[in-house]
C-alpha cells in the first residue's frame, strides 16, 4: 500500500476506537467525544481512528484535572483554544510547504513522487518545528502573563482591559479579487497580512485576527497605535502594487476572550474604516483625548452616519 502522509505525521496507525480510548483513560465516552469535538474534529463512532498517542494526550489532560488545577469545563475550553489555533497553523503550514514539494520534484531533489518529497519534508521538519512551537508558545505565554500583571496593577477587573483598537481594511478588495487568479489573490493576501503583522509587532501591538482583506489589532497606548496606522498606510497604501487601505482607531475598555476582543471600541474601529478616505486614518474622540496635545493636532470631521452608532464625529489627526 502507498504510504499515507497522515500516518507519517501521527507516527502510529489507528488501532483504537473512542470507547477504547475512554476505557483506557478512565473518562466517559461522552467526555471523550466532547474533547474530540473541542479539538475541531467530527464525532467518531465505532471506527478505529485513534492510537496510543491519543491515549497519552487524554491521560495527560486528565492528570491536570485530577490535580485540581482546572475542572473539566476549563480543560475543554483550553482544548478548544488549542484546536482552533493548531487547525489554522496546520493549514498555514501545509499551504506553505506545498510549494516547496513542487520545487523539490521539479529539481535535483526529486524523489519520483510528490508523496515521497512530502514524506522527506515531514521527516526533516517535524522535530525542529515542534521545538519551535513550544518556544513560541512559552514566549507568547510569558507576554500574556506580563500583560495580565500590568492590567492587574491598573484595574481591579481582570476581565476588562483599556486598549486602542485598530482596524485596517483594503479598499475594493472584492472587486479586485474578481480580476485576479487564485495565485495572485493568495499572494496579495499574504503580502498584506505579513506587512501588517510586521508593522504591528515592531510597535508592540498584537494582531488579534485577520480576515483576508482586513486586520484587527490592539495596542496598550494610542501613540504607538497612530504609528502603526501610519506604517500600514505607508507599506500598503503607498505601494503602487497594492490596493489602497483605510485605517480606523478607537479606544476604550474591551473584554478579551478566547483569543479575541469584544466591545464597542472594536465595533467602532471597524465601522470607521467604512467612512475613511483612501490611505487615510481616522480616529474616535476617545482616542484623540488620549493623545498628547504637544505632539498631535486633532480636527473633528463632519458628523457621519456609522452603522450601529448613529451619527459620529470622527477625528482626523496629524503630528505637529
Amino acid at each position: 500500500m502507498p504510504e499515507r502522509l497522515d500516518m507519517a505525521v501521527l507516527g502510529q496507525a489507528p488501532t483504537l476506537n473512542a470507547a477504547e480510548v475512554a476505557a483506557e483513560t478512565g473518562i466517559t465516552i461522552d467526555q471523550a467525544r466532547r474533547l474530540w469535538r473541542a479539538l475541531g474534529f467530527p464525532e467518531m463512532g465505532t471506527e478505529r481512528a485513534f492510537s496510543p498517542v491519543d491515549v497519552d494526550a487524554v491521560s495527560a489532560l486528565m492528570s491536570i484535572i485530577d490535580s485540581g488545577a482546572v475542572d473539566f469545563d476549563m480543560a475543554l475550553n483550553l482544548t478548544r483554544g488549542a484546536g482552533q489555533t493548531m487547525a489554522r497553523l496546520a493549514d498555514w503550514e501545509v499551504s506553505t510547504l506545498a510549494g516547496r514539494v513542487e520545487e523539490m520534484e521539479a529539481g535535483e531533489e526529486a524523489t519520483g513522487s510528490r508523496v515521497g518529497s512530502a514524506l522527506r519534508l515531514i521527516d526533516e521538519l517535524s522535530g525542529p518545528f515542534e521545538l519551535m512551537l513550544i518556544y513560541a508558545w512559552r514566549r507568547h505565554l510569558a507576554a500574556a502573563v506580563a500583560r495580565m500583571e500590568a492590567m492587574g496593577a491598573a484595574h481591579d477587573d481582570l476581565h476588562t482591559i483599556d486598549v486602542t483598537v485598530g482596524f485596517a481594511d483594503l479598499v475594493s478588495f472584492t472587486a479586485l479579487s474578481n480580476q485576479l487568479d487564485r495565485e495572485q489573490i493568495g499572494d496579495l493576501v499574504e503580502k498584506f497580512e505579513s506587512r501588517c503583522h510586521d508593522v504591528v509587532s515592531v510597535h508592540g501591538g498584537r494582531i488579534i485576527k485577520s480576515l483576508g482583506d482586513s486586520v484587527l489589532f490592539v495596542l496598550n497606548d494610542p501613540v504607538p497605535a497612530i504609528e502603526v496606522a501610519e506604517g500600514i498606510i505607508n507599506v500598503i497604501g503607498r505601494d503602487a502594487r497594492m490596493p489602497d487601505v483605510r485605517v480606523g482607531l478607537a479606544s476604550g475598555p474591551v473584554v478579551p476572550r478566547l483569543g479575541d476582543v469584544f466591545g464597542p471600541p472594536v465595533n467602532l474601529a471597524s465601522r470607521l474604516t467604512a467612512v475613511a478616505r483612501r490611505n487615510r486614518l481616522i480616529i474616535d474622540q476617545a482616542t484623540a483625548d488620549l493623545l498628547p496635545e504637544d505632539d498631535f493636532e486633532s480636527r473633528r470631521l463632519p458628523a457621519r452616519p456609522v452603522r450601529g452608532f448613529g451619527l459620529v464625529e470622527p477625528v482626523a489627526v496629524r503630528r505637529r
